[in-house]
């Protein structure tokens, strides 16, 4: 707020008149109202409760301690109210975080209490750390860097569990999925086993220390990847043909597949349907002609009646 409303209004002009002016605003009431009221984000209760809990204390230091003591924040919420602490302090007492207050849990993680007047200092480490300090590093990482107030803990190698490097050679204990090979990890092909660990209607993929099952094309019953050209076997409504499972036309079969009259027959993706002819539908079962409204209504006018001269 006081940066906000430090030269509020004022730019350009008449210098003198400006200078008077402003010294005036500058410890005015006006100027402490627009500093209060942009102290806290509206929606945030806690702090706009504690303003206007404390707005004594606020004015106080406006008009008597603001020359002596500048950080209002230091002033009020610190030392007068005593509900925060300084960054890097935690507790009753402020006192220190692990690590101490200018690199908290060394900089890998976050202090409990950390800024207020409660928690108990402990560190709740990134997910690279662990330890007390924040200094080892977590299952998954090894120390690229590391002293006695630092510690950078870079990512393994991804089929490493522990590691002491970046390599696949330099892992200690390899993850699920993966398998030690001489010196190295090396990925377990779960796809290479007897039995598939997959569906009968799906294919096996290997990847990097895991599988996945994939569908296998729509044509196939069963299959060992992806396509009508891996088929094992087909579906009904497909055959294997120049290795690859093709639809079957029912409708050039020797044997007619619709046999009402005057019905054609529509070859489908696995199958077949039989629908009226052109200038027919479907009525009662039965393809029968389809008759234009016009028909239909000269059809219902009577003859007029023929009526002789006497």
């Amino acid at each position: 707020g006081l940066t906000d409303t430090a030269k509020k209004n004022f730019g350009g002009g008449n210098t003198a008149w400006e200078e008077k002016t402003l010294s005036k605003y500058e410890t005015s009431e006006i100027r402490l109202v627009e500093i209060i009221e942009n102290l806290c984000d509206s929606s945030n209760f806690e702090c706009n409760n504690m303003v206007e809990e404390h707005e004594e204390h606020i004015e106080a230091w406006w008009f008597k301690w603001r020359k002596k003591n500048t950080d209002l924040f230091t002033w009020l919420c610190i030392e007068k109210i005593e509900v925060c602490c300084l960054a890097g302090t935690y507790g009753p007492d402020c006192l220190a975080c692990l690590g101490g207050p200018e690199r908290p849990c060394h900089g890998n993680g976050r202090c409990d209490g950390d800024g207020t007047r409660g928690g108990d200092g402990s560190c709740s480490c990134n997910k690279e750390y662990k330890g007390e300090f924040c200094l080892e590093c977590a299952d998954g990482y090894y120390n690229s860097h590391r002293n006695d107030t630092h510690s950078v803990c870079t990512a393994c190698h991804d089929s490493c569990k522990t590691c002491s490097g970046a390599a696949n050679t330099d892992c200690q204990d390899c993850k699920e999925g993966w398998t030690r090979n001489e010196n190295a990890c090396m990925d377990v092909d779960e796809c290479a086993a007897e039995d598939s660990p997959c569906s009968s209607d799906q294919y096996c993929l290997n990847t990097d220390g895991s599988f996945s099952c994939e569908a296998c094309d729509i044509s196939c019953l069963e299959c060992t990847g992806e396509g009508p050209g891996k088929c094992k076997s087909c579906i009904a409504g497909y055959e294997m043909e120049d290795e690859k499972c093709t639809d079957v036309n029912e409708c050039a079969l020797p044997e007619k597949v619709c046999v009402r009259e005057n019905e054609d027959c529509v070859n489908t993706p696995g199958g077949f349907k039989c629908v009226c002819a052109e200038g027919f539908e479907d009525k009662d079962d039965v393809c029968a002609p389809v008759i234009k409204t016009e028909e239909a209504a000269s059809g219902n006018v009577s003859s007029p009646a023929t009526h002789e001269d006497l």
